[in-house]
């Protein structure tokens, strides 16, 4: 059995947390910006294929009090590396620190990495490391003084699914736009609607979850090249991920004003594999009106900086609000993601319920609205 440790956005804790639990893992733990978990090799697998919300899975391989470099060196050096690493491994260190004596991230990379070296020099004889074979990227933390060490299993950060290598400007991370769906409860029942798409990533993350597909399925992992990882884990997690999958009818609409994002959120769905559950549309979404028994918008409407100017947003806010106050919507629920802190005031009604997350290093509301029925849940 292992620990890991999978870094999210802030504010995604608790979905991370729901998924891994929702996975049978054991020993969930969330804390600012992460969560750790207890798992099998076979589980490492298993989350980095299918995971929807969190950012790597990272392999904890100790944690110790380190308030000064030597402190940090010989914790470092205890650690069993050798039987990890291969001779030929290539293992760049990168971190950070917050609230530490250690504040500089450079040195405490230099010290790492010696360390290390030291370690594998009395297991392999060797002066020099030709750090010609697989990676094995070592992450560190150092909080308030505890020192935690990782190996990066996931390679390339999880919300980079492989479906969007064009994209529009200010972009929505995957992986939050992943949790605005999972909080949105949306599981491939009544209408799901994005009337702001931009390059399609809600709409498509919509599909994946409608689908049950997992996200990691056709990319590559850093860990399938570890030689203490089995091969056989990574094609069993994948097997097991593609008859999990769903089949139905669904109704999934992704809109926008500009023809040519609507066109490449079109070819970033082709390419996740999910356009033939997409209906894309060019429309204005100042001029929103759909009946439906049942129906939920969860979008991302553009901040202040990606218009002209500030009255251009909060217009369009104002528009997009008078949209969904007609007759006829009241059957829709609606998540809202937007940075803007005088969001409420222009949209012309206070969210029912708001929820802190960010979009990087983007502070940003979930405003969530529903049914006009204040109070309910999320």
């Amino acid at each position: 059995m292992f620990r890991y440790c999978v870094p999210c956005l802030f504010g995604l804790e608790g979905p991370v947390a729901d998924e891994l639990r929702r996975m049978n893992l054991t020993d969930v733990r969330a804390e600012d910006g992460r969560v750790f978990f207890s798992g099998t090799a076979a589980d490492c697998a298993r989350v980095n294929i299918s995971l929807r919300c969190g950012e790597r899975v990272l392999l904890q391989l100790g944690s110790f009090r380190a308030e000064s470099f030597e402190a940090l060196f010989q914790g470092v050096r205890a650690i069993p590396w050798e039987d990890l690493l291969p001779r030929d491994a290539a293992f760049p260190v990168t971190g950070y620190s917050l609230d530490s004596a250690l504040f500089s991230v450079p040195d405490c990379q230099r010290i790492i990495k010696k360390a290390v070296a030291e370690r594998l020099k009395t297991r392999y004889r060797l002066e020099r490391f030709p750090e010609s074979g697989a990676e094995y990227k070592i992450r560190f933390s150092l909080r308030k003084d505890q020192a935690d060490l990782f190996l990066d299993t996931s390679g390339t950060a999880l919300h980079k699914r492989g479906y969007r290598p064009a994209h529009t400007e200010a972009s929505l991370r995957e992986t939050l736009a992943a949790a605005m769906v999972k909080l949105a409860r949306y599981r491939g029942k009544g209408d799901f609607c994005d009337p702001f798409c931009g390059s399609g990533t809600i709409a498509i993350e919509a599909a994946l979850a409608a689908l049950n597909r997992a996200p990691g399925l056709y990319r590559d992992f850093a860990a399938e090249s570890w030689g203490f990882m089995d091969p056989a884990l990574w094609r069993d997690a994948r097997a097991e991920a593609l008859l999990a999958e769903y089949t139905g009818e669904y109704h999934i609409v992704a809109s926008d004003i500009d023809p040519r994002a609507v066109e490449i959120a079109r070819e970033n769905a082709v390419r996740a594999g999910v356009e033939h559950i997409i209906d894309f549309r060019v429309a204005d979404a100042t001029a929103f009106s759909r009946e439906t028994e049942r129906g939920v918008i969860v979008t991302n409407p553009p901040y202040g900086e990606r218009l002209l100017d500030r009255q251009q947003a909060e217009a369009l806010y104002r528009g997009f609000g008078g949209a969904l106050s007609a007759p006829g919507m009241e059957n829709w629920d609606v998540y809202l993601l937007s940075s803007d802190a005088e969001f409420e005031k222009c949209f012309g009604r206070p969210a029912d319920k708001k929820r802190k997350l960010y979009n990087g290093m983007i502070r940003c509301d979930l405003y969530m609205y529903f049914n006009g029925k204040p109070g309910k849940k999320s």
